[in-house]
């Protein structure tokens, strides 16, 4: 089981705390190394080992600042040491100090990784270069911050559903997401350096340059529904965002576009609307028979409302659309044609 990293305060600038892992096979060479670094104004907080199964133990166990190597060890050197940092993905300032002499070696130890090579004999670069490597362990982790950040965001972007697009000020499109592939059709090394209008309609563009004479007053664009043609010339509903894209110093340096299709909500909505007008218009032509019917109890007539009397087939077929056909029930039947009536008994 792992132990849990040793976290320990810092003390401020003067006497700053330095977490030093020494590795070293000479218990004398590294006090006074330690020593040199404490009479430089460090707080110095250190630990001396000497082979890859004390390193990784010590690096599994607290958080360094740096790690000062001896160039010669009797079972372990640089390039193993540089490399068991590696493995552990830390990027800490790496200096070798060394007793051992010469620009070839210098030279061989860069290569390996190291960041300074300092000789035991003359110290005095020592703290300079600590303070300059720690300085660069820093920007090299808030780098490594940022790019993770943006690799993030980038693959956010990327593979979203929507279509997001930037364009510098006079319209040149400068990104173009795989979103916006799927959508226009065209390819990002296709879209990418031409003008936006490649998918803005010919009825649509004076409206566009006006979007974009608004954006160079930094006036907001509220988002709105369009048009824009795909690159098999299909043209596609949109549901379309537009903000301006500033620099750090505040200046405007373009628009981000976020589009989406809304070809399919448009063909529902138009749908729908048919169908409301098309029951709309036959229902204004059902009419129903209602209210009080003055009828005639000897022939049956109907008074319309304009005091008429009509024959009942009529007024029916005039205020409804029920359609008649005519025959004789068994007691008219009877009483009109007695003989054939009876006939049929």
């Amino acid at each position: 089981m792992k132990s849990a990293k040793v976290e320990r305060p810092e003390t401020g600038r003067d006497g700053q705390l330095l977490r030093v892992l020494l590795v070293e096979d000479s218990e004398v060479d590294a006090g006074f190394i330690v020593g040199h670094l404490e009479s430089s104004g460090y707080n110095v907080h250190h630990q001396r080992v000497h082979n890859g199964a004390t390193m990784e133990t010590a690096l599994d166990r607290e958080q360094w600042d740096l790690v000062l190597c001896d160039y010669t060890l009797p079972s372990f050197d640089v390039a193993h040491a540089i490399g068991l940092l590696k493995k552990k993905k830390l990027d800490l300032a790496f200096i070798v100090v060394s007793g051992t002499v010469g620009e070839k070696l210098a030279v061989e130890v860069m290569k390996a990784g190291a960041h300074d090579f300092i000789v035991k004999d003359n110290l005095a670069r020592l703290a300079p270069a600590i303070e300059r490597e720690l300085r660069e362990a820093q920007g090299r982790a808030q780098r490594a911050v940022y790019l993770e950040k943006l690799t993030y965001l980038a693959a956010i972007v990327d593979f979203t559903g929507e279509a997001i697009i930037s364009q510098n000020l006079d319209g040149i499109i400068t990104t173009w997401n795989a979103g916006a592939c799927q959508l226009f059709g065209y390819a990002e090394a296709e879209a990418v350096g031409h003008s936006v209008f490649i998918i803005v309609p010919e009825s649509l563009r004076a409206s566009t340059l006006e979007i974009f004479e608004q954006l160079r007053t930094g006036k907001p664009i509220e988002p709105f529904e369009t048009v824009r043609i795909r690159k098999d010339g299909v043209q596609v509903d949109l549901h379309l965002a537009m903000s301006p894209i500033k620099g750090a110093d505040g200046q405007l340096m373009g628009a981000s576009s976020i589009a989406y299709d809304i070809t399919e909500r448009k063909r529902i909505e138009a749908e729908r609307t048919k169908m409301i007008e098309q029951l709309n218009e036959t229902l204004s032509k059902v009419r129903t028979l209602s209210g009080l019917l003055p009828i005639c109890s000897n022939c049956k007539k109907i008074r319309d409302d304009k005091g008429y009397w009509q024959k009942l087939e009529t007024f029916v077929h005039e205020h409804s659309n029920a359609e008649f056909s005519h025959s004789i029930c068994p007691d008219c039947m009877e009483k009109l044609y007695p003989d054939f009536s009876k006939k049929n008994q």
